[in-house]
């Protein structure tokens, strides 16, 4: 299992504006993801259902070495 890593925005941001969010879900969604997709300046997305947010899709993306997770947020138009 990899070890992830976290950016300050993240850590700072993210978790602060989006205190229903927990590392470990964001985690989970990088794990097991229903979709991935390159994302511009070396970015990656990842989203996957997450049943602790009622089902919805969470968002999360990821440096270029897809273990450093830089935002998350829930994804509202995700259509699988």
């Amino acid at each position: 299992m990899p070890t992830y890593q976290f950016t300050p925005y993240f850590e700072n941001e993210v978790l602060r504006k989006r205190p229903y969010l927990t590392k470990e879900m964001c985690m989970r969604v990088v794990q097991s993801p229903i979709r991935v997709e390159p994302q511009e300046d070396n970015r990656f997305r990842f989203w996957a259902a997450i049943p602790e947010l009622g089902g919805r899709y969470l968002r999360v993306i990821t440096l270029a070495d897809k273990v450093t997770m830089h935002n998350a947020f829930p994804d509202r138009r995700l259509r699988p």
